[in-house]
Formats: structure tokens, C-alpha cells, sequence
């Protein structure tokens, strides 16, 4: 694996596929980054903000759904995707 950006520009909706997506690897400091806010109960907007560089004031229907659909990637890679990590197969 490639050293990879540590905050890279996020799209308005993570992957769904169950398969780990080269987009995946790319946000993998985003998706610890949303686990670790989410374990210690911060508020979406601010995580939105901060994490996902979205204004949830200015585009709250936007920053909802980058939120909602990254933390739902993010436990996904906690709890499935971090296997297909660890064999270094990524799809397109």
C-alpha cells in the first residue's frame, strides 16, 4: 500500500460495495477518524465539519448524508472491510 493523504477530499456519498474500494484505502485516516468521534459521542455537525470538511449549515442535507453514509463505511471496514485490507485487494 502507497503512503496515502491524511485528509483527503471526501465524496457526498462512501462506497457501498462489499468488496474494499481503492477509494477505501484512500480514506482509511477519514474512516478511524469518524470511528474515534463516534466512540467519544461528538456531534455529527461538528464531525462533518471537521472530518469531512462540509458546512452542515450551509448544505446540511449534504453533510448528513456524507456523515451517515462514511460512519456506516467506517464500521463496515472495522467490521469486514479491514480482511480485504489485510489481503491487499482493492477493486476499482
Amino acid at each position: 500500500m502507497q503512503t496515502l493523504p491524511l485528509d483527503p477530499d471526501v465524496a457526498d456519498s462512501a462506497p457501498g460495495a462489499p468488496v474494499l474500494t481503492i477509494y477505501d484505502e484512500q480514506h482509511l485516516a477519514t474512516y478511524w477518524r469518524l470511528l474515534d468521534a463516534a466512540a467519544e459521542g461528538a456531534d455529527w455537525k461538528e464531525v462533518a465539519r471537521i472530518v469531512l470538511r462540509i458546512d452542515p449549515d450551509h448544505e446540511p442535507a449534504r453533510a448528513r448524508n456524507a456523515f451517515d453514509t462514511h460512519l456506516a463505511r467506517a464500521n463496515w471496514m472495522a467490521d469486514h472491510g479491514y480482511r480485504h485490507l489485510l489481503r491487499g485487494a482493492a477493486s476499482k
